[in-house]
This record gives C-alpha cells, sequence and structure tokens, in this order.
C-alpha cells in the first residue's frame, strides 16, 4: 500500500523549545570542545574578541535569513528563497551544494562517532557502533518531526550542562584563588602572559577557524516548514543567538583561560578535558568524550534532517523523492540521504585513510558563499515587489548597509582560505565544484 499523498505541506510538530535548541545546536559542536585548544594556541586571549565579531556577522546574516523565512514561512528550505530572488540556476547550484555539503558532513560525523565509541570498547568493531547510530537516528527521523526535536533538544542540552558547568568551575576557582599546576586561578591570567599569540601572526587563520566553528548556524532555516508558529518560534530563536554566543563561547573561553593561563594549553587536546584533568577530575577525558560524541551524534540527526529536506525540495514535482508520507514527512528523501551516508562504512574500507577531513573542508569552503548568497538574497527580496507589498515582519537592522558589511567581511574569510597553506587546496577544489555546477545550470536552464 502507498505510503505517500500529494499533500505539499509539512506538518508544523516542532515547538518553540524545540527550534530555540536546535538553534543552540547548530551553534555549539565540536568547534568548542575540541577545537578551542588550538584556537586558544593560535590567537591567546584575543581569540575572545574574534568570537564576538565573527559571532556579529553571522548574527546579521541570520537576521537576514530570518526575514527571508518570514515572508514566507512554508517554503521548504530557505534555498527556495534564493531560487524565487536570484533565479533557478543559483537555486540549483547552492541547493545541491548544500545537500552534498551536509550529506559530506554527515558522514564525517558518523566517521567520528565509530572512534569516539573506540574509546570505551577499542576491540569492537567501528562500523558496528557506525551503522547502529545511523539506523536510531534515521528511526527517530522517520517517526515524526517532534521526535527529531526532541532527540535535538536533549543533545543540546548535554552540550550545555558541560559548558555552564566549564563556567561555573572557573568562576569558583577564580573566587577560591584554586591552585592548579600551573599556579594560582585568577582573571590576571587572561592578560599576563600577554593578550595575543606569536605577535598576531596568525590572527588571519585564527578567524578562519573560528569561522569555521560556526558553520550550521543557518541550520534553523531548515525548520521553518516545519515549525509551530513560525512567526514567534523563528525571531526568538535567531534573536537569541548573540546571547548564547556571549554566554557559550566567550563565556567558556574566558573561564578556561582564567583557570590557567592560556599558553597552558596544549593545541592538539581538548581544553576541557585539560582544565578537569588539572583540577583532579580523573575521569575528565570519559566525560569530555561523552560530549563530544553527542556533538557528533546531534549533527548527524540534523544531517538526516537537513539533506532529506534538502532532497525532497530539489526533486522534479510528481516523482518519489517529492511526495510526503501520511505523517507529511519526505521519507523517500529521508532514507535516500541516509543510504548515501551509510556508504561511509564502504569508504572506510575502500580509502582507509581521512579521505573525509579533505572532502569535509571542500565543503566548509562552500558553505562561506552559501552564506554570501544568503545575505544577497536578502538584498534582492528588499528591492522587490514582495517587500514592498508585504507585512515587513523581522527586519534586518541597518539593511541594506549591514547587507554589504557582511558580504565584504564573509568575503575576506574567503580570502583568508584562499591564501592560507592548510586550506588553500579544499577552497581551489570548492572553486572548481562551482565552476562545473555552474556549467551544469547553465545547459539545464536555457534561456
Amino acid at each position: 500500500m502507498d505510503d505517500t499523498n500529494n499533500e505539499d505541506q509539512m506538518n508544523r510538530g516542532l515547538t518553540s523549545r524545540h527550534v530555540s535548541m536546535i538553534a543552540l545546536g547548530g551553534t555549539i559542536g565540536t568547534g568548542l570542545f575540541l577545537g578551542a585548544g588550538n584556537s586558544i594556541a593560535t590567537a591567546g586571549p584575543a581569540i575572545v574578541l574574534i568570537y564576538i565579531i565573527v559571532g556579529a556577522f553571522m548574527f546579521w546574516m541570520m537576521r537576514a535569513l530570518g526575514e527571508l523565512i518570514l515572508s514566507d514561512p512554508n517554503n521548504p528550505t530557505f534555498i527556495n528563497y534564493i531560487e524565487k530572488y536570484l533565479g533557478k540556476r543559483a537555486g540549483y547550484v547552492m541547493g545541491w551544494t548544500y545537500w552534498i555539503g551536509w550529506i559530506t558532513i554527515a558522514m564525517s560525523e558518523l566517521t567520528a562517532v565509530g572512534v569516539y565509541m573506540k574509546f570505551w570498547f577499542p576491540n569492537v568493531p567501528s562500523w558496528i557502533f557506525e551503522i547502529g547510530f545511523l539506523l536510531i537516528l534515521f528511526g527517530l527521523n522517520i517517526v515524526t518531526v517532534s521526535a527529531f526535536g526532541e532527540t535535538e533538544y536533549w543533545f543540546s542540552m548535554i552540550k550545555i550542562i558541560a559548558i555552564v558547568a566549564m563556567i561555573a568551575t572557573g568562576i569558583i576557582m577564580a573566587i577560591a584563588h584554586t591552585h592548579t599546576v600551573e599556579g594560582a586561578t585568577s582573571i590576571t591570567n587572561l592578560w599576563s602572559h600577554g593578550l595575543v599569540a606569536h605577535h598576531g601572526h596568525h590572527l588571519l587563520a585564527a578567524f578562519q577557524m573560528v569561522f569555521f566553528a560556526f558553520l550550521g548556524i543557518e541550520f534553523v532555516g531548515m525548520t521553518a516548514a516545519e515549525a509551530k508558529d513560525p512567526n514567534n518560534t523563528i525571531p526568538k530563536a535567531i534573536n537569541s543567538i548573540i546571547i548564547r554566543i556571549l554566554i557559550f563561547y566567550v563565556g567558556a573561553l574566558l573561564a578556561i583561560m582564567t583557570i590557567q593561563p592560556w599558553t597552558a594549553y596544549n593545541a592538539d587536546q581538548s581544553p576541557f578535558v585539560q582544565v578537569f584533568s588539572g583540577i583532579g577530575i580523573t575521569a575528565a577525558a570519559g566525560i569530555i568524550n561523552f560530549v563530544v560524541l553527542t556533538a557528533a551524534a546531534s549533527s548527524l540527526n540534523s544531517s538526516i534532517f537537513t539533506t532529506g529536506r534538502m532532497l525532497f525540495a530539489l526533486a522534479t514535482p510528481g516523482t518519489k523523492l517529492a511526495k510526503l508520507n501520511r505523517r507529511q514527512l519526505p521519507i523517500n528523501a529521508i532514507s535516500l540521504s541516509a543510504t548515501l551516508v551509510a556508504l561511509t562504512v564502504v569508504v572506510h574500507f575502500v580509502f582507509p585513510g581521512d579521505a573525509f577531513q579533505l572532502i569535509t573542508s571542500v565543503a566548509s569552503a562552500a558553505f562561506v558563499v552559501m552564506y554570501m548568497m544568503l545575505v544577497w538574497t536578502h538584498v534582492k527580496y528588499r528591492q522587490s515587489d514582495d517587500y514592498k507589498a508585504g507585512q515587513k515582519l523581522f527586519k534586518m537592522p541597518g539593511a541594506p548597509v549591514s547587507n554589504y558589511v557582511t558580504l565584504i567581511f564573509m568575503a575576506g574569510i574567503f580570502v583568508i582560505l584562499l591564501t592560507q597553506k592548510a586550506t588553500m587546496w579544499p577552497t581551489l577544489i570548492a572553486i572548481t565544484w562551482y565552476l562545473i555546477m555552474i556549467i551544469i545550470s547553465m545547459r539545464k536552464f536555457k534561456k
């Protein structure tokens, strides 16, 4: 019996607390829990200012996206706005780029799940955990959209608890002047060893690292068509992003560098592990391993959700991929996307090296262009009859000046990616991808 219908409206099963936590989950991940050590070593205490600067521009980008969403919250993905205001070619290129980008991210996160589980079960093959996690999350994604929202809610809650614990630890130790192996915990640790690492020679690289930490922040834009009362939940989620940045990212980094001088941290190890180990919590490595496992599972969960909705939006109307089931979920698109992610296990056997690192770096470079296109789409929307005749909900502050400033900043990030040794080749590959997709789109959509 066919489990599909012709309805094209997805089920609005995501509540305000789901959407808020999804937005939060999109900004907190392994970039903080594992990558902060490298960021601190690269920039020193100046990394806090860099997070604030990058966070401000990401907030502007999200406000542009939020205004687009509320202009028509029934669109299944934000790619629909790019297609509407920049043309079918732009929508085609960005849509497939976003889909394949999240597929590779999902494969990378699935690989990470296997690695993290090896911490506790070193003798069990990684592929067993990878397939097991994928099946569980796939099952949750095809039950109801609220099941996905509830899972993501608790994944995000675990990350928040870990960060709050770090901040609370820093405050308590600073007040009590607790001693670690590096000396007394004090706010003066923030500047007593200098405010900038390496005399500022690596600050540009730090901007690139912090920008990557924010990748996925746009994910809340994929939830609008399935959110209850999007006119209320979307603005609330986006407006709280800047507060979350200050509290969770900046707060955690300040706590880390207060407990111990920033010069004491090893760039190759999680600063969370180093802090908790330094104050005598012997199970620190296990606790942080659980948190980063949660972060990887959260990203994998989001990837299944995103790739399913993206493929549904890209599919030709009337085909199986463009249909919803009785629960108003794009079941066929979710299933195909999850199947491709499952090929991770096969790739491990064919390419035993770390092939995903290069692929995900390419996807990350491609996302910078994606964010620029979102901001430019908002500029074109403001110039359209839709804006002139619309209700003008949730207006982006400072537009269009804020649009152009954000575009200049993101173009600067792209130049940094292109000129830094570690990211030059992935960025060149991303440029090649875009050129190929543009050629395909030109042939597909001939004027």
